[in-house]
């Protein structure tokens, strides 16, 4: 098992498109992913449950990783969670 402390850089938090992107890269994820912070903790499987946990700018949450690569792949998440996402403005 491997656990990560990450801190969220996005100005706006992590918020639909940000939440879409990190599931999406782990959907196949053999493994199990758990992300946990004040306000509860998650299964990385739903973009859903990933906006349940409200994370906004300087807040913290725990990524723990069980399964295959785990080191990597918790290592991806805590760099994603500590991404300044930019992206294009909605028309």
């Amino acid at each position: 098992m491997q656990t990560r402390q990450a801190t969220i850089a996005n100005p706006q938090g992590i918020h639909c498109r940000p939440s879409a992107l990190i599931v999406k890269e782990f959907m196949s994820y053999p493994g199990k992913i758990t992300i946990t912070n004040e306000n509860g903790s998650v299964d990385l499987s739903s973009v859903l449950q990933l906006l349940s946990l409200e994370m906004h700018l300087g807040n913290t949450v725990v990524v723990t990783v069980e399964g295959e690569n785990e080191e990597q792949v918790a290592d991806r998440l805590l760099e994603l969670f500590q991404t300044r996402f930019d992206f294009p403005p909605m028309p």
